[in-house]
């Protein structure tokens, strides 16, 4: 794994963010094979399968055997012992309803499992792009912390030629120590997010992440009123109420069907012993009687508990379509908050694109006017915290859309 993870490695450094999405797929592919929380969901899903062979079968027959203590003399002999088998058969139709309940229930637990799998690749994107962020905030923090260093030595320049004051460099040290702190606390935020990056993965600890240089800039593939009706039509949590539905239906018509009568077909057997008495024909004396085939039928008399099945059912179907319905409405806000994120991502990404530039131009014209004479030394350690700000904030906005994506991916079913 570690060798496979060095080898992405360093073809990633040769392409740049070439390969940046092919990775993040891989990393998913890994989450979905090793996750534990899925792969309990997917066993759920296989445990369910195994009920539709059980309630779809008759019920097994019932074997008996009876021995006479005493036994009772008949014309062949006296009868000493009795074998019954007895199949019982459920009314038309039952193990069909008994069996359409059970793949109903099935298939609402595969939507189970598809919705765990939507929200681990939300998980995982949503850690990665964190990470990003992370990266990025090390990155330009460092960065800044070297433009101050050579700021300092400038400014000891400027102090030896008595054209500056002593206070630049005090400044100077203050600014560092703040940077520092910054980026002590971001590494320490990149430690927490590679362990919970590699536990979604269920992976090595220690496991190296790849993570892009730059992070690409997707827009949403699909319009607003596109999302909402593939929210409606595909999120798995509404496709899983949907079945629940379906089966609470085919319970009701399992439950009017229990309350019909249901048949048992039997035969008996019955082991006769030889008898004195010479006046019996002797190819009669102690002949076994022929099996004697028996029907019977089971009267559902006690019609409450019936019509409270039946009730029960109808009950369950009117709770899971409000279920559905609630479902939909908390989602509908959702993803209207999400499309919020998405939309506001976009701006802040055109917004901190030109601040960042006119930072860094001003910059570069204060600290022009610094080495010629020595002033505006304060407002250069100003703007390079507001360019800080600024290059961070673009990195947070690039982050925050992507995520947005991938949370209305989710719910959309993807």
């Amino acid at each position: 794994m570690r060798f496979r993870i060095t080898i992405i490695a360093i073809i990633f450094m040769m392409s740049g963010g070439l390969f940046a999405q092919d990775i993040l797929s891989s990393y998913l592919e890994t989450a979905a094979k090793n996750n534990p929380g899925l792969k309990a969901r997917f066993s759920e899903y296989m445990a369910s399968l195994e009920v539709v062979p059980q309630v779809g079968s008759l019920p097994d027959p019932q074997f008996a055997f009876g021995y006479f203590i005493q036994p009772v003399e008949t014309r062949n002999g006296p009868q000493r012992a009795k074998i019954s088998l007895t199949q019982m058969f459920p009314w038309f139709g039952t193990l069909n309803a008994r069996e359409s309940v059970a793949i109903n229930r099935a298939k609402a637990k595969y939507e189970s499992f598809e919705d765990s799998k939507s929200n681990l690749f939300f998980e995982v994107k949503a850690t990665y792009f964190d990470l990003y962020f992370i990266k990025k905030g090390i990155d330009i923090t460092l960065n800044n912390i070297r433009i101050l260093e050579s700021f300092r030595s400038l400014a000891l320049i400027k102090i030896e030629a008595g054209k500056a004051s002593a206070v630049d460099e005090i400044r100077i040290e203050m600014e560092m120590a703040d940077l520092e702190n910054d980026l002590a606390l971001l590494k320490d935020k990149w430690n927490i997010g590679i362990v919970k990056f590699n536990n979604l993965l269920n992976v090595e600890e220690g496991s190296d992440v790849i993570i892009p240089n730059s992070l690409w800039n997707d827009d949403l593939p699909y319009s607003r009123q596109d999302v909402l009706d593939s929210l409606r039509l595909n999120n798995h949590q509404i496709l899983k109420l949907d079945f629940l539905v379906a089966s609470y239906q085919e319970n009701e018509r399992l439950a009017r069907k229990n309350g019909l009568p249901s048949m048992s077909i039997g035969i008996d057997y019955i082991v006769t012993g030889k008898t004195d008495n010479n006046m019996i024909d002797q190819g009669d004396n102690g002949r076994d009687a022929i099996l004697f085939p028996k029907i019977g039928i089971t009267i559902p008399l006690y019609r409450k508990k019936y019509t409270a099945m039946v009730n029960e059912a109808i009950y369950m179907q009117d709770a899971a379509i409000g279920d559905k319905e609630d479902k939909i409405n908390s989602l509908e806000v959702l993803f209207e908050r999400a499309y919020y994120e998405y939309i506001d991502g976009q701006r802040r990404i055109s917004l901190f694109l030109k601040q960042k530039n006119f930072a860094q131009k001003a910059i570069n014209i204060i600290e022009s006017e610094y080495a010629t004479n020595g002033t505006n030394f304060e407002e250069i350690l100003r703007m390079e915290r507001r360019l800080l700000k600024y290059s961070l904030e673009l990195e947070k906005a690039f982050s925050d859309k992507q995520a947005s994506i991938a949370f209305i991916n989710y719910l959309i079913g993807e």
